[in-house]
This record gives structure tokens, sequence and C-alpha cells, in this order.
């Protein structure tokens, strides 16, 4: 079920890979987002099945309504009869309390300060790293208190796997240069999760960065590799004191 998994005092962080779930097909077996077409009660039966793993009820795995957007939000608790909001990243204070981030080749972004209790989750494609939502989730952060944070940023499409037209990559690399690069074939390419990386760093924010390519690694889901496929997440848990 875990790809990588760690824990801060308080704090844990996992990523999941596609083993350990209910779904088949493509989306064999642990899909856990609800877009791309999976029978909704295997979705429902692998959230169950992470909730349990990460030690919290299920309405307390709180996932996002992903649009590819630099909205963060802030949760108090479960989400209400309204359901998940539109964003792609959610902060929160609030202990027993497990914050995901859907992924199929975009960058998963936990952070996290331990001390102050205050933790977040960002899902940052290449909309969201130009548009700096991990800036923007870094202040959420602060406005709650976070003072020393660290993030881990989990695995991804890798720039030599991410090809893009010439001007894509010049659009890119005017908000993180970092984030430039060339395909396997020599061709323009970007790298989110560099650009992400810098980012973070400009922020004064300590980085793990999990090794992982979405693309090649086949325990994960990647639509660059397979089109029609399921979700992978990363999640972080302030557990209860």
């Amino acid at each position: 079920m875990f790809f990588w998994q760690d824990r801060t005092g308080p704090v844990r962080w996992a990523f999941t890979d596609r083993d350990g779930g209910v779904s088949d097909g493509d989306f064999d077996s642990l899909n856990l987002g609800g877009k791309a077409g999976d029978d909704p009660a295997s979705i429902e039966a692998n959230r169950e099945r992470l909730a349990d793993s990460v030690g919290v009820q299920r309405d307390r795995l709180l996932f996002l309504a992903q649009v590819h957007s630099a909205d963060v939000v802030v949760a108090d608790g479960p989400w209400g009869p309204e359901g998940a909001p539109e964003a792609d990243g959610v902060v929160t204070r609030t202990p027993g309390l497990a914050l995901a981030a859907l992924v199929a080749d975009c960058t998963p972004v936990l952070l996290a300060d331990p001390d102050e209790g205050v933790v977040a989750a960002v899902h940052a494609g290449r909309p969201g790293m130009t548009s700096r939502i991990v800036d923007r989730a870094v202040t959420a952060m602060r406005d709650l208190g976070a003072r020393s944070i660290a993030a881990v940023v989990g695995p991804s499409v890798c720039g030599r796997c991410y090809e893009v037209p010439e001007q894509m990559r010049a659009e890119a690399a005017q908000v993180s240069p970092e984030s430039a690069t060339v395909s396997w074939t020599g061709t323009p390419a970007i790298d989110v999760a560099a650009g992400v990386v810098a980012q973070l760093r400009a922020q004064d924010v300590a980085v793990t960065w999990v090794p992982g390519c979405a693309r090649e690694d086949e325990r994960l889901f990647s639509y660059r590799r397979d089109g029609r496929t399921g979700r992978f997440a990363g999640v972080v848990v302030l557990e209860q004191e």
C-alpha cells in the first residue's frame, strides 16, 4: 500500500502505491481517485483501507475536489454535507485529520511544522507549479502559526519523461528556471518537481525529495504512461496527542 512512509513527532507522512486495493482493470488496485471512471464502491473501499492504515476514521481522511488551481483551503474537521471543496491544497492544525493529495504524474507535496502542529497537503501539477501553489500553502501554514516548516516531495513524472512544446517550457522557466529541462530524446521538457523544490527552498522550507518517476515505476499510477488509470496519494497525518 505504501511506496514510502515516515514519522516526525506527531506527524506521519506517506505516499501510496497501486497495491493493496480492490479496484480492477486499468485501476488495479488501490485507486484513490474518483474522476477517471472506476467503480465508486471500489474507490470508497480503497479510501477506507487507506484511512485504516494511517489510523483515522474514514471521514477524517480528507480529499479535495482537485482542479489544477492555486487555491488552498483550511480544514478544521471532516468536510460538511456540501462535500470536498474545489482546491488543490489543504492546511490544518486540527489533530486527528489526514490530508491527501491525489496524483498520477503531478507532484504531491506534504508539509508540516511538527512543533506548532500545522500540516498541509498540496497537489502541484504544471499549472500549480507555475501559479506557485506551494507558496500559498506555506503562507497559509504560517497564518496558522507555523514557524519551522519541512516538506516531503513525493514521486511524480520526471523531467526526462515530461515532454512539452518549447513555448510551454519557456513559460514554466519564467516562473521557476530550475524546471526547464530536456526529455530522454533531447526535446523540450519540464521537471515540475524540480520547480516545486526550488520554490520551497526559496521559502526556507527544509525539503526531503522522495526518489521515483511515476511513468517509469509501474508501482505507481501514471497518466502519461497508461492514459486511463487510477490515482495514488500523498497523505500527511497530524496525530492525536
